[in-house]
């Protein structure tokens, strides 16, 4: 379905919602108020390869390893080998091609529980010469608070991750019981987290946080939950953040109001930052990430609260960002985003790729203006849920596959 027929149904969506948003009673229906979240596991992903017809290039989709559980970042070292996290804990080498079966020592301590775990990764922009890798992961205990945290270590090539460091914790400690009464029938505690790491063309490193499922959270100043936060390489707060000295915000915050940021990249042709969000029931989010913006939740969502309670806005609300896209209902559930560059896809030159939980590659175009003019969802029949999508320095797409037994694919133009 091209974009304008999306469009179409996203429209009706929308207009229904604000209508049942005005009544009293004004929700969902009971029985969706009562499905279930998320994607079930998927089935075993076959060898392939595949040769796949898109809108715009014909593609080779081809197996890089399997053996992976549940990975959810992946890195490119400038020999051509990939240093790729899983969620359970372990950080793994793929050599050549080829999966170490021995995953790298030398991690803190890590809480690998509900959506929490190692997470992601991400090379100092200058790693030839320092080798510096920095991880988002979860710290806490179980049963206890948590948080996310940023480990930086060095990476020499062997089997052992050294100098390792916690550099910044963030200030989202939750999850302890008794958890605080929160509105709009939340999720767990143990999910939420965020994770995503990007350095810009200055040096900066941004880091995502969730809401951990207290989205109340996501606009209070004195917190980082459900905030995009600015840091230099060593974990310090830049002074030009946007809220360095304004009363209580924390002064690491760059943006404020997301639900749970699952992708987050730097737009080569521009350095413009951009981000995915899950959005309750529906109301999934790309924005364009802009210094000191609001973007709204939970105030405002496109979205069904779980609970079928109203939202304060849907869009266009005074002091609030609206995304550039908005998804569903039903949720696309989206993962990492990458820009599309160098010659290999001339077709796709410039589109952006969004992993899905929900089983799709979607490819969003756009005019001169920025605006979205085209959409498509790709790799259906894989039938995987993916959470990772980066451009590789050959050229090629690389994804991940959030699955137990997950799997690290390439895609190529068709011969």
């Amino acid at each position: 379905m091209n974009l304008l027929g999306h469009s179409a149904i996203w429209a009706a969506l929308a207009l229904s919602a604000s209508a049942a948003w005005a009544q009293p009673a004004g929700a969902p229906p009971a029985t969706a108020t009562q499905a279930p979240r998320g994607m079930p596991p998927a089935g075993p992903l076959g060898e392939g390869p595949w040769d796949i017809k898109t809108q715009k290039a014909d593609i080779h989709v081809e197996v890089v390893t399997k053996g992976l559980d549940h990975p959810w970042g992946m890195a490119f070292l400038p020999n051509g080998d990939m240093l790729v996290t899983e969620r359970a804990g372990r950080l793994r080498v793929v050599r050549g091609g080829v999966l170490d079966a021995k995953p790298v020592e030398g991690l803190p301590e890590i809480l690998a529980e509900g959506l929490g775990g190692l997470l992601d990764i991400a090379l100092h922009p200058k790693f030839a010469q320092n080798g510096l890798v920095y991880m988002a992961y979860t710290k806490g205990k179980p049963k206890d608070n948590s948080t996310l945290a940023v480990m930086r270590g060095r990476w020499d090539g062997s089997n052992v991750l050294k100098d390792v460091k916690t550099i910044f914790v963030a200030s989202a400690w939750h999850g302890k019981p008794p958890i605080a009464a929160r509105c709009c029938g939340q999720g767990p505690a143990s999910g939420s987290y965020g994770s995503r790491l990007v350095f810009d063309n200055a040096g900066y490193l941004f880091v995502t946080v969730g809401d951990r499922n207290y989205g109340e959270m996501a606009q209070q100043p004195a917190t980082d939950i459900g905030k995009i936060l600015r840091l230099k390489d060593d974990g310090s707060i830049p002074k030009d953040n946007p809220f360095v000295g304004k009363g209580e915000f924390l002064p690491q915050i760059w943006t404020l109001g997301h639900r749970n940021p699952l992708g987050l990249t730097i737009n080569p042709a521009d350095g413009s930052l951009w981000e995915t969000e899950f959005g309750p029931r529906g109301g999934d989010e790309l924005n364009r990430i802009e210094k000191g913006k609001n973007y709204g939740w939970m105030k405002v969502t496109q979205g069904f609260h779980y609970n079928g309670a109203p939202a304060e806005g849907i869009k266009e609300v005074p002091g609030m960002t609206d995304p550039v896209l908005a998804f569903g209902p039903p949720s696309i559930n989206p993962g990492n985003i990458a820009f599309v560059s160098g010659d290999k896809f001339p077709g796709w030159k410039g589109d952006l790729l969004m992993a899905t939980m929900s089983r799709t590659v979607e490819r969003i175009s756009f005019d001169d203006s920025g605006k979205v003019v085209g959409q498509e969802a790709m790799l259906k029949d894989l039938k995987q849920r993916f959470r990772d999508v980066r451009m590789g320095p050959d050229g090629y797409i690389y994804l991940l596959t959030d699955e137990t037994d997950g799997a690290l694919l390439r895609i190529k133009p068709a011969a």
